[in-house]
């Protein structure tokens, strides 16, 4: 029986740190890192940037699967998710620029004026979007 549950226990490992690598080598082959290094400027701590964003999943699926209580989460917990929401907000838009969904778009309905507006409205609308899930989700709808 002993044997079983070593061999899913490898197998479970595995195949998260397969799953872990993929995600993160999507991450970073989408360029959301290295862009943010190029607009601020500091491309020459892009490794340092790299590990941080693996050290950070790594972390929080240890937070996550071992139920691990940090003291003082409670003014944490709000930073972080604004954080988190930028960074996936970032994330998607980098994904949306390499399949180039904007400009066939923009050119599609021929939006020539106010595309700042019509990418703020986007935004917005996502973060309508979230707050109204977690709303109903915590019961406040």
């Amino acid at each position: 029986m002993w044997v079983l549950q070593i061999v899913l226990a490898v197998i479970g490992i595995s195949t998260g740190i397969a799953v872990a690598a993929g995600l993160f080598s999507f991450i970073i082959g989408l360029g959301v890192v290295s862009d943010f290094a190029d607009r601020i400027h500091t491309g020459e701590h892009i490794l340092l940037y790299e590990d941080s964003v693996a050290l950070g999943g790594i972390l929080g699926n240890i937070f996550f699967v071992y139920q691990i209580s940090i003291p003082g989460a409670g003014w944490i917990l709000p930073v972080f998710g604004v954080l988190a929401g930028i960074f996936v907000g970032c994330w998607s838009m980098a994904l949306a620029e390499i399949l180039n969904v904007f400009p066939i778009f923009i050119r599609r309905v021929k939006l020539v004026r106010c595309i700042p507006w019509a990418i703020l409205a986007m935004a917005v609308g996502k973060g309508m979007g979230a707050l109204v899930f977690f709303l109903n989700r915590w019961g406040k709808l």
